[in-house]
């Protein structure tokens, strides 16, 4: 597998080895000894799957308490992924990196504990699978705004289908404190 370092150093994308044949392809998404070798050691406790239309925008989320790190990667289609450092002793406070995740490109973002995470499906459907560190608690669960002009993501698409917890969401500006990790 070959790891690239992102602009913010805590968030990683992963490309695995792929081994396509005259019958598709194979590859291997995780492998607990691999991870660990190239010092990405996370204990994951939750598997997630969203199936998601074109343009549809899921985000930006978070957990505090009970931060998650993210394992996420697509099984089918292609996303916008983004990650949103919201840590506010972190020097990358508020800087956001981004990557296309598809079932043709196979790479994997790993989001650390401490960044709010969403994506924007480009293409008719997309099947996004994420392994989670924590698991999912309703009653930590944070959002801030897909489109908050600080942040400075360059989402593509000019009208997204959005939640309406994520439409009402509020910018990373006015998230109180003691919500963010």
């Amino acid at each position: 597998m070959n790891v690239i370092p992102s602009a913010i150093p805590d968030v990683v994308f992963i490309e695995p080895r792929v081994f396509p044949d005259s019958r598709g392809s194979f590859r291997t998404t995780f492998r607990v000894d691999e991870y660990a070798a190239a010092g990405l050691e996370h204990e994951f406790k939750q598997d997630n799957v969203s199936v998601s239309r074109r343009g549809v925008l899921r985000g930006l989320h978070f957990q505090k308490p009970n931060g998650q790190a993210k394992l996420v990667y697509t099984l089918r289609g292609s996303v916008f992924d983004v990650a949103v450092d919201v840590r506010p002793s972190s020097p990358t406070f508020g800087r956001a990196v981004w990557t296309t995740l598809s079932d043709e490109n196979c790479r994997l973002a790993l989001i650390p504990p401490g960044f709010a995470h969403g994506f924007y499906v480009e293409t008719e459907e997309a099947v996004v699978a994420y392994k989670c560190s924590e698991l999912y608690t309703p009653s930590a669960e944070r959002t801030i705004r897909w489109d908050d002009p600080a942040l400075g993501i360059p989402w593509p698409g000019s009208d997204p289908i959005v939640s309406d917890r994520d439409a009402g969401a509020p910018f990373l500006r006015d998230v109180p404190r003691e919500f963010l990790p």
